[in-house]
This record gives C-alpha cells, sequence and structure tokens, in this order.
C-alpha cells in the first residue's frame, strides 16, 4: 500500500483544528481567474491543467520527473510538511495535484473532500501569497504510475483490470480526441464522475466498494483507471484507494498517449441496442 492510504480525504474540521499551522500547507487547484476572485487563507495556486504530459516512455518519463522537481519547488514543497489539495469538489483538478505530489513519494498529502462547496462559511481572501521556493527533489514511486508498456505486457493478465473512467461518448468511439478512437482491450467502463455525489464530493465507502465490485472491479487484483489524459483517472485513483483498493496505478499517457500511436491493440466497443 502507498504511504497515504489511511485518512487521505479531510474536511472542514480537519482544517478548523490546524488553522494557522505552518506545518500544512493548502494548494488551490482552479483556474487562476479563480483563484484570485478568492481563495482559503494562506492557499498557493497550482493549476495542474497546463502541465499535460502525454509521453510515458523513458524520455518522456525523465522530462515528466524533473518538470515535477520544478513545480514543486516553485511551490515551496519540502516534504515536511501536510500538503492539501483543493477546488470546488472532489474534482479531477485536486485529484490530479494530489496524485502528482504522492507520485513523486510526498509521505502526507490530503483532499479536501467536496472542496469549497463543503465549506459554505469559509472566508475567501485576494491576498497574495508569498512563497519561499524550496529544493524539492522527490523519488518517484513506480507503483502509483503505469506506463503504455506496462499496460501493454499486461493485458490479458488475470491479476491487472483495466479501468476506462472517460464519457461514454469517448469509449464508445462516438468522440474521438485521438488519431484512433476506442478503448484499451478488456477495459471495464463508467464515467469518472458516478464516483462522486450530488455535492460533489466523494460517495460513502461502502457504496464506493459496492458499486466497483457489481462492475466486476476486484479488490485483490491491480487496479489502472485512464482517460484521456490523467486527470479523470487521477480522480478514480483515489475513489478506488477509498473504497479499499490497494493497488492502484494511474495510467499517465491514457487515451492521448495509446489513441495517438500506431503499434498498440485498441478494441471498438459498441452501445448495446434494445430492440422493441
Amino acid at each position: 500500500m502507498q504511504a497515504n492510504d489511511v485518512e487521505f480525504l479531510i474536511d472542514a474540521q480537519w482544517l478548523a483544528a490546524r488553522s494557522g499551522d505552518p506545518a500544512v500547507i493548502l494548494i488551490d487547484t482552479r483556474p487562476p481567474a479563480e483563484y484570485w476572485e478568492g481563495h482559503l487563507e494562506g492557499a498557493r495556486h497550482f493549476d495542474p491543467f497546463p502541465f499535460h504530459h502525454s509521453d510515458t516512455g523513458d524520455a518522456g518519463m525523465n522530462e515528466f520527473n524533473g518538470q515535477l522537481a520544478w513545480i514543486f519547488s516553485a511551490l515551496g514543497i519540502t516534504g515536511r510538511e501536510t500538503v492539501v489539495f483543493y477546488e470546488n469538489e472532489s474534482g479531477m483538478r485536486a485529484t490530479r495535484g494530489a496524485w502528482l505530489l504522492e507520485y513523486m513519494g510526498h509521505p502526507s498529502v490530503r483532499i479536501l473532500d467536496g472542496g469549497l462547496n463543503r465549506l459554505a462559511e469559509a472566508k475567501l481572501i485576494t491576498t497574495p501569497v508569498t512563497v519561499t521556493p524550496s529544493n524539492f527533489q522527490g523519488t518517484p514511486q513506480a507503483g502509483a504510475l503505469a506506463t503504455y508498456k506496462y499496460i501493454a505486457g499486461h493485458l490479458g493478465h488475470q491479476e491487472v483490470q483495466i479501468f476506462d473512467v472517460r464519457s461514454d461518448e469517448e469509449y464508445f468511439g462516438e468522440r474521438i480526441r485521438a488519431r484512433h478512437g476506442g478503448a484499451i482491450p478488456g477495459a471495464i467502463h463508467r464515467d469518472w464522475r458516478q464516483a462522486l455525489d450530488e455535492s460533489g464530493a466523494f460517495k460513502p465507502v461502502e457504496q464506493l466498494r459496492a458499486e466497483f465490485e457489481r462492475m466486476g472491479l476486484r479488490p485483490e487484483r491491480e487496479i489502472i483507471p485512464y482517460c484521456q489524459g490523467g486527470y479523470r483517472s487521477a480522480n478514480a485513483y483515489y475513489a478506488l484507494r477509498l473504497a479499499g483498493y490497494p493497488r492502484v496505478r494511474n495510467y499517465l499517457g491514457s487515451w492521448g498517449e495509446w489513441g495517438n500511436r500506431e503499434d498498440l491493440p485498441i478494441e471498438k466497443p459498441t452501445r448495446r441496442r434494445i430492440h422493441s
């Protein structure tokens, strides 16, 4: 299991109890305009969307790891603090940021469950935050990430299941966002947002576990979620962990990589038609 399998979700009470604690760093992952309209006191800003990466070959991963070390150094992360990522809900931005830092070996990563939607009384400020850069190097955790080579080498293995969390339209090839449409062969599919409740927080643990098991995802197996660019699948990564799935790898390159290559197998799922 990864280091922060226990209590990686936090709530308003947790935040209130640690208000002003210098050992807790808040990272706001919303778009810049939203951050500057108002953010939690002391929150630093990191919008993960511009830092897209879809090359999980050896050279690509070396570049990616170096990029992350630079980003987290600029945010003043040292590895000794607890880092809380948030947005407006438990969305793909906060979970992407959390997964990136966890992948880099930080031992204490948290997500504000439900985000600002659950902090209706929170006071948002526009005061700029002064950040002292650090020299964060991190230690990439291979077990938290899947590359295209890893997936290709494990297709059909009994111990590995692929989890497609894109929209129905993407999965069925009705919306094509790469050179090829389709899915990774054998993938189990469900839209990532179905792991969240109406408020945008993660569903209860028992409910998530029951839903995943009904889909055929087995907790004793390794689960590899993917989407288009590794953002929605980062959310699924935490939903699975929350539900008690100990072995999960986020496919960083996702369909943006797989669907653009010519040397990887592709399945063409079709919708079931109900005839009257």
